[in-house]
């Protein structure tokens, strides 16, 4: 047995090293998390084949500014990473082969990286007065970790019920080996196995590669397996050929740090990002979320693009009042900490299609449009979404003003832009990932024709568009 095993929670050696972090981030917005990386880290990021992740390099004394990245989701270390794995023809093999590679692996360099985390995690909860992270639940875990596992293609939407079903798409499992009994130690290290697989053309599951590779960490490091209470989490991520091992980094995933009261549709807040980093927002810009839910996109922005003024708007009372909320919590946050407590972003309940805002006046819009399931119809939608556009189209300013939209009715949404062709002019598509659901974030660029002189400012009257069934 080695005496790696030996891992203690004490104090770290200061020599500082240079790792690999590896960052599952929203998928569609590698390239967003990638930009972030070289801007605020000054490194290259290497986006993965497997998509929803990102690799960069790190001296260990940049780790704390690793975790303030708005654009990524969960962190972790690279034990080590093998671009074309060899897996052998038959599945016995396959896992023996895997049980071997546990011994072989370099771990000390993100041991060490791991300690270090401990000990930032210890002075922010000492901060924040005391009160420690809260452990992330299994099947929290195994949530958070499908989100980022699933392969999305565009054309063809599937639930992530369906996906499960489907060999060739990515599957992941947590497997914790059974505790053996043992006399009681200073430490005991608990540990636990996560593995994510993607790809149809492995012989294995990967419960039954967690479950193999498990028992040799915990035979070569004399660990306790525990699924909830572990103080190590082993990631075994295989894409195809591509096999990566990493020690995580959060035990929770950064998205949930803005929001407190979360709605039916709450978006995660890297994804709020990256549609605010679409539009690139400048100095004393306008930015109005009409459809705004829990307000995730216009504090998300108030904290990043601190520089704009941010109006967000809900028709549903409910809505505003968890905006409001969300909104008083950063401010007392901010003010415990000792920043300043205000943020540049007022509330208001409206009526989506007739906006108390001047024409001309909005420099961007940034909204999360119903789907037409949990929230709304898809029925609604036909008349919603022409609507919609019209009356975005009359307050931003003409020639200069932007809007990101985020909608999973992509067909409907495609009918009402081609309606609103003298407004607005599609820049950009990104297809991402919104709980197991295909949907798109389409950039928009107004034209320069002024409101109220094109055919495409008569308003027509409610339950008038045409749906697919009436063109029929």
């Amino acid at each position: 047995m080695s005496n790696q095993g030996a891992v203690t929670l004490g104090p770290q050696t200061e020599a500082i090293i240079t790792v690999t972090i590896g960052a599952t981030v929203p998928t569609g917005f590698e390239h967003t998390a990638a930009d972030e990386v070289k801007e605020k880290i000054g490194v290259e990021a290497r986006i993965s084949r497997d998509r929803g992740r990102i690799y960069f390099q790190i001296t260990t004394d940049q780790l704390f500014q690793v975790h303030l990245l708005r654009s990524v989701d969960n962190l972790f270390v690279v034990v080590d990473e093998y671009e074309h794995y060899q897996f052998k023809d038959t599945k016995e093999e396959t896992l023996l082969d895997l049980q071997q590679l546990a011994s072989k692996l370099p771990w000390t360099n993100a041991l060490e990286v791991w300690k270090l985390n401990n000990s930032l995690k210890k002075k922010r909860s000492r901060r924040k007065g005391g009160n420690g992270t809260k452990v992330k639940p299994d099947s929290e875990a195994m949530d958070a970790g499908m989100a980022e596992a699933e392969q999305q293609q565009p054309p063809q939407p599937l639930s992530s019920e369906s996906q499960a079903k489907e060999e060739s798409t990515p599957e992941l499992e947590t497997i914790a080996q059974e505790p053996e009994e043992s006399a009681p130690e200073a430490k005991l290290i608990k540990f636990r196995v996560t593995c994510s697989r993607a790809g149809d053309k492995h012989s294995f599951s990967s419960n039954e590669a967690a479950r193999d590779f498990g028992g040799a960490v915990q035979e070569f490091f004399q660990w306790k397996a525990d699924m909830t209470k572990f103080d190590i989490e082993v990631l075994l991520n295989i894409h195809n050929q591509e096999v990566v091992i990493g020690i995580a980094l959060t035990e929770e995933s950064l998205h949930r740090r803005t929001i407190t009261h979360f709605g039916p549709t709450t978006l995660r807040s890297t994804l709020c990002y990256g549609m605010l980093r679409l539009c690139k927002p400048q100095a004393s810009d306008i930015i109005l979320d009409p459809m705004c839910g829990t307000g995730a996109i216009p504090l998300e922005g108030a904290l990043e693009f601190h520089n704009s003024f941010y109006i967000a708007g809900d028709n549903n009372d409910m809505a505003v009042s968890r905006t409001l909320n969300n909104i008083c919590h950063i401010q007392k946050r901010r003010e415990d900490k000792g920043s300043v407590p205000g943020l540049r972003i007022d509330t208001v309940q409206w009526d989506l299609c007739h906006l108390p805002v001047r024409t001309s006046s909005v420099d961007i819009i940034v909204t999360d449009m119903p789907f037409g399931k949990r929230m709304g119809s898809k029925k609604k939608n036909w008349d919603l979404y022409p609507s919609c556009l019209r009356e975005m189209a009359r307050v931003c300013r003409p020639g200069s003003g932007k809007a990101v939209l985020l909608t999973q009715d992509k067909k409907c949404f495609s009918k009402a832009l081609s309606r609103m062709g003298g407004l607005w002019r599609k820049l950009h598509t990104v297809w991402v990932n919104v709980g197991g659901l295909h949907a798109a974030v389409y950039l928009l660029k107004r034209t320069g024709a002024m409101f109220g002189q094109t055919p495409e400012d008569v308003h027509e009257p409610q339950g008038m568009a045409n749906t697919p069934e009436d063109e029929k």
